[in-house]
């Protein structure tokens, strides 16, 4: 049975018997004379990158225009910072053959090693295509029957050792002369090609875990926003007799609910200051918190961001924007991530508070609506409310007239208080396991890395190894998958 363990690697980068417990280690090591190798096997070579690769520099055309959106490939440092795979054989512009020939740039094969050497030093890939690059990589062909993907996990692992040897003040370049003598474990061919084939295979193994688990977040997500969807729209009992709400999303709701239009369940509401009322200059370090669109998300406060205005300006000019503890905060501007009429509660202690432009604030009438309850159900229906109320074509907007009347669907107040209680428990608990699952993937890729700095400096001893014939499910994600019908 695969499991997280079976990556489990003992000791830190640097020290000399870094091991994985499933391998042994070589028979014999010897010290590498490079501080960031350590130890390396008896047999193996240490040797600079120039004596198995060319290395290949870049350049760029001039502006005009018939070098430019031709077929050739052109590769920037941009191409290689997020790439799904390890290879390259796209670009984000194309050059023609007149481009090449005009800048000098060099047409490397593919099968060549296409490293950032700057702004950042290290984003490495292999090519997939004929291809060449800017003077922001470096390019480095093999010399015939040299394992590439060998050194290409070698030196995705080595990027702080890289970036120490950059120079400059604005910022750090590799020069070709640096990378040329840069020194790496050479070891005999049939074995770079044996650690290769594992490493394929072993990381092909992690990332498929760690894919799984980013699936498992995601499914977590969706089944909690379900799961408060339907409380605070259905209710807690399954058998109360229902009733047609006349509100196309809401749909049926208890019998004993109440439909009622937002304002009414309101003491008060407002929008934030428009205009020069308040602008960046106005601006400080502390005083009255500005409540802002980036701080109302569905269902819960965002505190990560804040700003605050002068209190004596705010007493002068706009103090009728007020925000206290418990109040509903609505954003009545939305786009493609954040959608308009999500709303959330005020947290205690927020005051003095106010809301900016946008956003808006509804005193609930005590006794008859909860904050907590009402924001929930507002962001349920956030979508779809949008899609008959909003307007704007880039940016959604909801005017506070408009927002005023969007519909609420209540229970009495002693069963709106249970809902939220039964909701903070459900968060609980999703929230646990979308947290086990993040931790999951820091421990994957941590050990991902560990595992090839294992391989490719010699600390292990994969020459035994054999592909098994079959990948089973780890019990650690059929564990947290089973979880996800949690109601």
């Amino acid at each position: 049975m695969t499991n997280l363990n079976r990556y489990e690697v003992t000791g830190q980068e640097g020290e000399d018997r870094d091991s994985l417990s499933t391998f042994s280690s070589y028979p014999k090591y010897k010290d590498s004379g490079v501080e960031w190798l350590g130890a390396v096997p008896a047999h193996w070579q240490v040797q600079p990158l120039k004596t198995q690769f060319q290395v290949v520099g870049g350049s760029t055309p001039s502006a005009d225009e018939e070098y430019w959106g031709g077929q050739v490939t052109w590769v920037t440092p941009a191409d290689l910072s997020s790439l799904p795979s390890l290879e390259v054989g796209a670009s984000a512009r194309q050059i023609t053959a007149k481009g090449l020939a005009s800048c000098g740039a060099t047409l490397v094969p593919s099968g060549s090693l296409v490293l950032s050497t700057r702004a950042p030093i290290g984003s490495l890939a292999i090519a997939s295509v004929p291809l060449c690059t800017n003077q922001g990589c470096k390019t480095l062909v093999p010399a015939r029957g040299k394992e590439a993907r060998f050194f290409a996990y070698l030196l995705r692992n080595c990027t702080q050792a890289l970036n120490v040897r950059g120079k400059g003040t604005t910022f750090l370049e590799l020069s070709g002369d640096e990378l040329s003598s840069f020194k790496v474990t050479v070891p005999p061919q049939s074995e770079q090609a044996i650690i290769s084939h594992f490493l394929n295979h072993e990381t092909a193994r992690i990332d498929a875990l760690v894919e799984e688990q980013q699936r498992l977040i995601e499914l977590l997500k969706e089944k909690r926003q379900a799961v408060i969807s339907h409380a605070v729209t259905k209710g807690l009992d399954a058998n109360v007799p229902m009733k047609d709400s006349g509100v196309q999303w809401l749909g049926e709701v208890p019998e004993h609910w109440e439909v009622i239009k937002l304002g009414l369940i309101a003491s008060e509401k407002c929008d934030g200051p428009f205009g020069s009322a308040l602008k960046s200059e106005h601006y400080t370090d502390h005083g009255v918190r500005v409540i802002r669109l980036q701080n109302i998300k569905s269902g819960r406060y965002n505190d990560s961001d804040s700003a605050y205005i002068d209190e004596g300006y705010y007493n002068r000019s706009i103090a009728k924007s007020d925000v206290a503890s418990g109040d509903v905060l609505i954003a009545g501007l939305g786009d493609e991530r954040n959608i308009v009429g999500r709303a959330c509660v005020a947290p205690f202690g927020i005051e003095p508070a106010m809301v900016k432009a946008d956003c808006f604030r509804f005193r609930l009438i005590q006794d008859t609506a909860s904050p907590e309850f009402v924001a929930e159900q507002l962001s349920s229906g956030a979508e779809a409310d949008a899609g008959v109320m909003a307007s704007g074509s880039t940016r959604s907007r909801i005017p506070l007239s408009t927002m005023s009347t969007r519909k609420v669907a209540l229970p009495p107040m002693k069963e709106q208080v249970e809902i939220c209680k039964h909701l903070r428990d459900v968060k609980n608990a999703f929230d646990l396991l979308s947290r086990e699952a993040s931790l999951a993937i820091k421990l994957l890729e941590e050990r991902r890395s560990a595992l090839i700095s294992a391989a490719v400096t010699g600390k292990i001893d994969v020459r035994g190894w054999k592909a098994e014939q079959h990948s089973e499910q780890p019990e650690v994600l059929m564990a947290a998958e089973e979880r996800v019908t949690y109601a």
